[in-house]
């Protein structure tokens, strides 16, 4: 299984960079986890958006949805997909459509943003839309997802990705959360752990919504994972220190979510 950074930054783009998006690979599967601003132009860089097996959303936030609005035009609008030749193009009988797994509820959400251009139906027309079981499974060639609730400003879930068929070596998405148990039993014994650590230091007041590199750390030391993959970082505070506050609380290897960085199990 390869895993692919596509864009790691928190709600507001790194300079030429994206927000959330993460490519899986595994032999001939390929599937698209998250998908926000900026990460469809970079998946491009990486891969033919047509072979995409699925995407995998984790939460509705903008900086985890958005381009899912560029990627339906280019499922509904680009002359590969036509039936007829276009542009030099032989034209396709039967157009890609990718499926795409949300949260509960979310189908509903994608109808009513893509409704304020009087296109409501955009997204689930272009994807084969389907909305999870919270703590269920979804199967997706030889990769197994697993979704876990995680507390965050809105309902959020964890992803644990394991390769062959369920038995193989697995990574686990947080997705975005606050200090919390949950993804700590969720991503127990996972070989990857990929864990935002957004904030420099906690939120003054307010509902806890992101993790600080120390936290991060911590999370992953509960959780006995293999390695730590530290993201969703804005590029205006030292993300290296970020990185070093959460391997010292972790104890283990740590890396950066860097845009273009790969990891392999």
């Amino acid at each position: 299984m390869r895993i692919t950074v596509l864009g790691k930054s928190p709600s507001w783009q790194d300079v030429g960079g994206a927000c959330s998006g993460y490519l899986v690979q595994d032999g001939a599967t390929t599937v698209l986890v998250d998908c926000g601003n900026g990460v469809f132009g970079k998946l491009r860089e990486h891969a033919d958006y047509l072979d995409v097996d699925a995407v995998v959303i984790s939460h509705m936030h903008a900086d985890h949805t958005l381009d899912l609005v560029p990627y339906a035009y280019a499922l509904t609008y680009s002359p590969r997909q036509q039936p007829l030749p276009v542009g030099g193009h032989a034209g396709r009988e039967v157009p890609a459509r990718p499926a795409l797994h949300v949260p509960p509820g979310a189908g509903e959400t994608l109808r009513q943003i893509c409704s304020a251009w009087n296109c409501p139906g955009l997204v689930e027309n272009a994807f084969n839309l389907h909305e999870y079981e919270p703590g269920g499974a979804v199967a997706i060639g030889g990769l197994v997802f697993r979704f876990g609730l995680v507390p965050h400003y809105i309902p959020t879930y964890a992803i644990r990705i394991t390769a062959g068929g369920g038995t193989g070596p697995s990574v686990t998405y947080g997705a975005d959360c606050s200090p919390n148990d949950e993804i700590v039993a969720f991503a127990q014994g996972t070989d990857l752990l990929i864990l935002e650590a957004t904030l420099a230091r906690p939120e003054r007041s307010g509902i806890r919504g992101h993790l600080t590199g120390l936290e991060a750390g911590d999370h992953a030391r509960r959780a006995g994972v293999g390695r730590l993959v530290v993201t969703h970082i804005p590029d205006e505070i030292d993300q290296q220190l970020a990185r070093e506050d959460a391997e010292r609380a972790f104890g283990g290897p740590t890396d950066l979510a860097a845009e273009g960085a790969v990891f392999e199990l």
